[in-house]
């Protein structure tokens, strides 16, 4: 399919670009540029715009477009501005250009992951207020600044405070994965990160010498019983057909630290693992099976939490619930498959559900290979529209959701 010259390019798709230029990657994003850009859209829109510095420098932007009755919970569409660092001698195309080849194809950091979804929210809330259209729910739109590193200095604070609670959400959309297949993807939950770091110490000496009981002889032992219980899950994994990634937990050992020379045996040795718990999995019952797999490996082996998330939550998925009904009944209406899974890492959809707000994490890309924090991610120009032409249909049916006992 051949592209449209930049004279006739679809005015959402030119926004798109614009927004993708801004250079808010990581670690030191241009949250300036970004607001700014928001606040003009809101502008534009006749929206709201609330500016909350939840932390020296970290703005979450708040659009709003009211609805017809205040009393009524609202509908929350959260993305983050921030984007992850790239290694541009990997890249086919500056990744802060925006290139869009003969065949559609926009290059750049951020099309799928995720500033493609914060630009569909406008440009549905556009289409349907040219439209004419309102609802009985409040549409806020939250654009965070720092998903990509965990979202402590964004979403985490954000709902703790009382900007938050006054927006009264009901319900959230936030951020999904593209699928290579014909179906959407829709996740329900998400797997808890545990980074874990293991500490083994034993005796030191001369690295010319048999000497028993050492640092990493024992850290040997929970390395090799980690790495099984990772083997043992992706046999289950790759076995299942009915299993998706966000099902199962996974565990990589991603750092090893100690020593000090070549020809000294060291006290101390470490190894960091990165766990990301599957939400069924009873959370206590795990980490005593840490403690037993650190004791099993000698004495003076012992584990801390880099970091620990406990709170998994499931958002139903069920026709009975309101809102996934209104949600699936959006695709069926428009003849989509939809592929409900656990999302296999992490977004801020976690903070929004442990506030007892049900979230969907969704990204309207099929047909499109999954390229998040890869080299040269990219997004066609005609999957980017036709998620405008979803949200255009979601917005309506889920702030039409009747009042529901949660309202009051």
């Amino acid at each position: 399919m051949a592209s449209k010259g930049p004279e006739d390019e679809h005015p959402s798709v030119t926004l798109f670009r614009q927004y993708l230029r801004i250079r808010t990657v990581q670690p030191k994003p241009d949250y300036g540029a970004a607001v700014a850009f928001l606040e003009e859209r809101a502008h534009q829109l006749s929206l709201s715009c609330q500016k909350v510095e939840v932390a020296p420098g970290f703005v979450v932007t708040v659009l709003t477009w009211p609805g017809t009755n205040p009393a009524l919970s609202s509908i929350l569409l959260n993305s983050h501005t921030d984007v992850v660092p790239v290694f541009k001698e990997h890249w086919s195309h500056d990744p802060f250009e925006a290139f869009k080849d003969s065949d559609g194809y926009i290059y750049g950091r951020g099309t799928q992951d995720m500033k493609c979804v914060s630009i569909q929210y406008l440009e549905a809330v556009r289409r349907l207020k040219v439209e004419g259209r309102s609802f009985p729910r409040t549409i806020h739109m939250t654009f965070v600044p720092d998903e990509e590193v965990g979202g402590h200095r964004g979403m985490e604070l954000f709902v703790q405070r009382p900007e938050f609670q006054a927006l009264r959400a009901g319900f959230a959309l936030d951020e999904g994965l593209a699928n290579p297949t014909d179906a959407f993807s829709v996740f329900y939950s998400e797997r808890s990160v545990w980074w874990v770091r293991v500490t083994s110490t034993g005796k030191p000496g001369h690295g010319s010498r048999f000497i028993e009981d050492t640092a990493a002889e024992k850290l040997h032992k929970v390395v090799s019983t980690i790495l099984a219980f990772r083997e043992k899950e992706r046999q289950r994994l790759q076995s299942n057909p009915h299993l998706k990634e966000g099902a199962v937990t996974s565990v990589n050992l991603t750092k090893l630290e100690g020593g000090v020379a070549y020809n000294v045996v060291p006290a101390t040795m470490s190894a960091g693992f990165d766990f990301r718990v599957a939400p069924d999995v009873d959370l206590k019952a795990f980490e005593e099976q840490l403690h037993a797999w650190c004791q099993a490996a000698g004495e003076g082996v012992t584990f801390e939490f880099v970091q620990k998330w406990t709170k998994p939550r499931v958002t139903p998925t069920d026709d009975s619930d309101p809102w996934w009904a209104a949600f699936s009944q959006v695709f069926k209406d428009m003849n989509l498959t939809l592929e409900a899974e656990i999302f296999p890492a992490t977004t801020d959809s976690r903070y929004l559900r442990a506030m007892g707000v049900p979230a969907l994490g969704f990204s309207p890309m099929n047909h499109t290979p999954v390229l998040l924090h890869d080299h040269d991610e990219r997004l066609h120009e005609a999957v980017f529209l036709r998620g405008i032409d979803i949200y255009a249909h979601l917005l309506p049916a889920l702030a039409s959701v009747p009042t529901l006992p949660s309202d009051n």
